[in-house]
C-alpha cells in the first residue's frame, strides 16, 4: 500500500474485526429527522478580524472546561483567546494547562489578529439526533502546499426567518488539514427544537510548519463498512530518521454514498520510537445516511 506522509487514505470497505481505541473523541448516532446538508455552503464572508487585546493574566485549565466557556467566562471573544495562545489545541486541553487570558478592556499595542488564509468551505451538514441536540459539520479545502495549522468556524444557526438562533465555534478534530486535504469541523449544539439552516465564517487558519510534526505514516489500513456503521483498523509506522514521537492521532472521516461527511472520530496513540510501529483499531458511526467510504487523517508529535 503506498505511503502517505501527514494526510489522508482513501479507501472503501474491505474487513476487520471490531475493537475498542485506546482513547477516542467519538459522536453518538441518533438520527431523528432530516439532515441539512449543503454542497454550496451558507458562507458569510468578513474583511477584518477582531483585534486580540492586553494586560494578559494566567487562568489554569479544570475538570471540565472548555474553550469557548472560558472565553465566555472571561467576557472575551474565542479568537481573541486563540490568538493569546496559539498553541493551544481547544479539543485536547489538559487539566492544569495554562491559558493567557488577554484583558478585554485594551488592545494589543502589538499587530491585530492575522487575516485568515482564503481557504474555501466546500460542504456544510446538521444532523439531529433523539436529544433535541444537533451535530454540525463544515469541510475545509487546503488547497496549498502547507498544512494548516489553526482552523476554526463560526457556526451560525438560522430559523426559517434566517433569525440566528445561536452560534458557537468549531475546530478541525486535528490540529492541522494537511497539504491538499479536507478536514470537517464539527461542533454539537444541543437543545435546538426547530428546523435551522447552518451559516459558516470561516475565522481562522494559517500556514503551519511541517517541520513541527513528524513523518508518521498509516500502512495496511482497512475499514468494515456495515450500514451506518465501521469497523477500522491499521498500523501507524515511524520513520527510522524520525524523533521519537510522544503523541499520535489518526482521524477517520465518513462519507456517504454523496461524498457528504455523516461521522468522524479521532484515536489518540502513544508513544513510537523511530523505526517501530503500533496498530490501531476503533470505529466510527454515521449521524446521516449510510456509510460509503472512511477517509483516514494522520498526526504526530515529538
Amino acid at each position: 500500500m503506498q505511503k502517505k506522509m501527514l494526510f489522508c487514505v482513501l479507501l472503501l470497505a474491505s474487513c476487520a474485526s471490531p475493537s475498542n481505541p485506546t482513547t477516542d473523541v467519538s459522536l453518538q448516532a441518533y438520527l431523528t429527522s432530516t439532515p441539512v446538508s449543503t454542497n454550496t455552503p451558507n458562507v458569510l464572508v468578513v474583511e477584518t478580524t477582531p483585534l486580540p487585546t492586553n494586560t494578559p493574566h494566567i487562568y489554569i485549565v479544570q475538570q471540565g472546561d472548555t474553550f469557548s466557556e472560558i472565553a465566555e467566562a472571561f467576557n472575551i471573544s474565542i479568537s481573541d483567546l486563540r490568538a493569546a495562545n496559539p498553541d493551544v489545541s481547544p479539543n485536547t486541553m489538559s487539566i492544569g494547562e495554562t491559558l493567557i487570558i488577554p484583558d478585554p478592556s485594551a488592545i494589543f499595542a502589538a499587530a491585530s489578529t492575522p487575516t485568515p488564509l482564503p481557504v474555501p468551505i466546500t460542504q456544510t451538514a446538521c444532523y439531529p439526533d433523539s436529544s433535541a441536540g444537533t451535530h454540525c459539520f463544515a469541510v475545509i479545502q487546503n488547497n496549498t502546499e502547507n498544512i494548516l495549522e489553526n482552523v476554526s468556524v463560526k457556526f451560525n444557526l438560522l430559523d426559517e426567518a434566517n433569525n440566528v438562533i445561536t452560534s458557537e465555534t468549531a475546530f478541525t478534530i486535528l490540529d492541522i488539514i494537511p497539504a491538499n486535504s479536507s478536514l470537517p469541523v464539527y461542533i454539537y449544539f444541543p437543545n435546538i427544537n426547530v428546523k435551522v439552516n447552518p451559516q459558516v465564517q470561516l475565522l481562522s487558519a494559517i500556514q503551519g510548519n511541517s517541520s513541527n510534526y513528524l513523518p508518521a505514516v498509516i500502512q495496511n489500513s482497512i475499514a468494515e463498512i456495515t450500514g451506518n456503521y465501521a469497523q477500522v483498523r491499521g498500523q501507524i509506522y515511524l520513520p527510522a530518521e524520525s524523533q521519537t514521537a510522544t503523541q499520535v492521532w489518526i482521524a477517520a472521516v465518513a462519507y456517504d454514498k454523496n461524498g457528504n461527511v455523516v461521522g468522524v472520530r479521532r484515536w489518540e496513540g502513544g508513544e513510537i520510537q523511530p523505526g517501530g510501529n503500533i496498530n490501531f483499531q476503533f470505529s466510527v458511526a454515521s449521524l446521516g445516511q449510510d456509510i460509503e467510504a472512511v477517509e483516514f487523517f494522520i498526526q504526530a508529535k515529538p
